[in-house]
């Protein structure tokens, strides 16, 4: 069956560090191909704090697809009815912000994969197929092992749940929202504070126990960033 792979998530299963380029002000498809010709493994499409709405992520990550660099989407809110919308559009990845515990973790597998993982409802004509039918089964099967669930941690309650949440089947990555995290703390901006570097520390603790997959969202000091991907 051909299924588009997810470069992202196969480079993350053989142990490699992966790299996005955040889309927040570009609604057009050409990104997808800068961001490849720039070295980035994925695209980080934010409709939660940009004007990028679910056409334009649709349109870029239908052009992202042939290209082997991952489409990820951020969506508005934990509770967002969009989630299958982008998936049929040719998200790769969902990434859902403000997860605080393993039951809202729970929430975002249903909405993101096919049954048995979730409860995702299924449609047959998907640029991860090329547009061509597959019997259902055989298709759920395939792009659940292709997709990648991301849940947000920007809480203190959700690093003190990191490990209920890393526990949660379907989950791939715990992603750890740098900026909302020092919001919460009363330490905006502070990234190389120590409650942050804690904070840090628990997720990826809570990932390598449970097989999933950390990141790190809104460090832009390149020598910050080399330092947490070197620990």
């Amino acid at each position: 069956m051909m299924v588009r792979p997810n470069v992202a998530r196969r480079r993350l299963e053989a142990g490699q560090t992966v790299l996005g380029m955040g889309v927040q002000q570009v609604t057009g498809a050409a990104v997808a191909g800068l961001a490849l010709r720039c070295g980035f493994d994925f695209l980080f499409i934010d409709i939660e704090h940009s004007p990028v709405d679910a056409a334009a992520a649709a349109n870029i990550s239908a052009a992202a697809l042939p290209l082997g660099i991952a489409p990820l989407v951020r969506v508005p809110g934990k509770n967002s009815p969009d989630i299958s919308r982008l998936l049929d559009g040719g998200a790769q990845g969902i990434v859902v912000p403000h997860v605080d515990d393993a039951v809202e973790a729970a929430a975002a597998v249903r909405a993101c994969k096919y049954p048995p993982l979730g409860m995702r409802s299924f449609f047959g004509l998907q640029p991860h197929f090329d547009y061509a039918r597959h019997p259902a089964p055989q298709a759920m099967a395939a792009a659940n092992d292709e997709l990648l669930c991301i849940v947000m941690l920007e809480s203190p309650r959700a690093i003190a749940n990191a490990d209920s949440i890393a526990a949660v089947p379907g989950v791939d990555v715990l992603l750890i929202g740098s900026n909302d995290l020092s919001l919460e703390l009363g330490i905006p901006g502070q990234l190389q504070d120590p409650a942050i570097e804690s904070a840090f520390a628990a997720v990826i603790a809570a990932c390598k126990a449970h097989g999933k997959h950390a990141g790190l969202a809104g460090i832009v000091d390149p020598a910050l960033l080399r330092r947490h991907i070197e620990a």
